[in-house]
């Protein structure tokens, strides 16, 4: 007993140092980093627009008054994303390659899918814009409301383009170590060697 409590000492303290130089590991950490940071980045964007859109509003009138509520609504909705976002990129480490590999793919269709939604939004200001040529009835609203959609829609767009970018440039990290990976036959069965 005496010589196992010191060897379970010596493992417990090696631990983190075996941790760190696990490759996908690393890879996740980067890949959450990038995650927090975009997320913050979305986060200020949608209070400088709530901040700004409340400033705005109080002396604004006809399509600006609209542009800057709109703004402050949009500013609400991401300030949400950005947070449930930002919680949602937990660190994660003992994850396997495949598991690693299935969430890099699902973030990056994820941004991909949020970029096809932002073409959506753009196009929807620009349909409540062209509408507001044709209306006597607030039409200062649908301007205003049209405007606000196409700057919130192509500021998540390029947002998104972004990330996806960022998220796909660095998966092909995962590629590459992919490459470094071999089986190897070991007297207690089948084992993997990693190539550093």
């Amino acid at each position: 007993m005496k010589k196992i409590i010191p060897l379970l000492f010596i493992a417990a303290l090696s631990q983190p140092a075996i941790s760190q130089i696990n490759p996908l590991d690393n890879f996740n950490a980067q890949k959450n980093k990038t995650s927090k940071t975009g997320f913050i980045v979305l986060g200020s964007w949608a209070a400088a627009n709530m901040i700004y859109g409340g400033v705005a509003t109080s002396g604004a009138q006809g399509s600006n008054k609209y542009f800057n509520q709109m703004n402050i609504m949009w500013g609400g909705v991401n300030l949400g994303l950005a947070v449930m976002g930002y919680l949602g990129a937990k660190r994660e480490t003992g994850l396997s390659y495949e598991r690693t590999l299935k969430k890099q793919v699902n973030l990056e269709k994820t941004f991909l899918f949020n970029a096809g939604l932002d073409l959506t939004y753009i196009a929807s200001g620009l349909y409540l814009k062209e509408r507001s040529k044709n209306v006597t009835k607030n039409s200062a609203k649908f301007k205003g409301y049209g405007e606000s959609v196409i700057f919130q829609g192509a500021g998540l767009l390029l947002f998104d383009a972004i990330m996806y970018s960022l998220h796909t440039r660095h998966g092909k990290q995962l590629y590459k170590l992919a490459e470094k990976v071999q089986l190897t036959a070991t007297p207690g069965g089948i084992g993997m060697l990693v190539k550093l």
